[in-house]
């Protein structure tokens, strides 16, 4: 069961970004004793693969946070995110040490894949969705904001979801219901916007 609910924790912030649960569990399976990798898996750690996650999350926090360009990172990020999100499920459910019984999961790992494209897709379509609107109703002002609340949620995300997994559940429920909260106010400042336009004769 913890094992499942970090998978979801996981993947989750992967939805959000890619880049950043992927470091945390190579950082966290290379360095300590908290998390360890099984064989299949093992790359994951590698100093390559650390490396290359690095710089591939320093362009995603940068081009995040400009308009315009933040729609074709979340373009390409359709692809990349559900995929490190069924990646990130599948390995954290097959380390022994994050689930002490052998349960469903580790004798069923593609429900565990399944599982984690199919969160992070959740939450990258949400992310994708709301993202032009906020940047239409503040003129791009809002990108860098929103932005830097999803890397630092995908950051806490990732933490709680390895040391503190029974708690997860809890924050995916805040997180769509702070998500719900976002899209309805963007939409209320668009009406509004669309109704004083009309207002205005035009």
């Amino acid at each position: 069961m913890l094992a499942a609910l970090t998978g979801m924790g996981l993947s989750a912030a992967a939805g959000l970004n890619a880049y950043i649960p992927f470091l945390i569990v190579a950082l966290i399976a290379r360095f300590t004793d908290v998390i360890n990798l099984p064989a299949q898996f093992a790359w994951i750690e590698s100093g390559w693969a650390i490396g290359g996650a690095a710089v591939l999350l320093f362009a995603e926090v940068v081009l995040d946070k400009v308009p315009v360009v933040d729609h074709l990172n979340d373009a390409i990020g359709t692809f990349i995110r559900p995929a490190t999100g069924g990646l990130i499920f599948a390995a954290t459910q097959a380390a022994e040490d994050l689930e002490q019984s052998s349960g469903f999961l580790q004798e069923n790992p593609w429900i565990g894949v399944v599982a984690g494209i199919v969160i992070s897709g959740l939450v990258h379509t949400g992310k994708a969705v709301t993202r032009p609107a906020v940047n239409g109703t503040t003129m791009g002002f809002g990108a860098p904001v929103v932005s830097a609340a999803e890397d630092t949620a995908s950051v806490s995300l990732s933490l709680v979801a390895i040391f503190f997994p029974v708690i997860v559940f809890v924050l995916l429920i805040l997180m769509v219901w702070g998500g719900f909260v976002l899209w309805r106010g963007v939409r209320r400042r668009k009406l509004a916007k669309q109704q004083a336009l009309r207002d205005a004769g035009y």
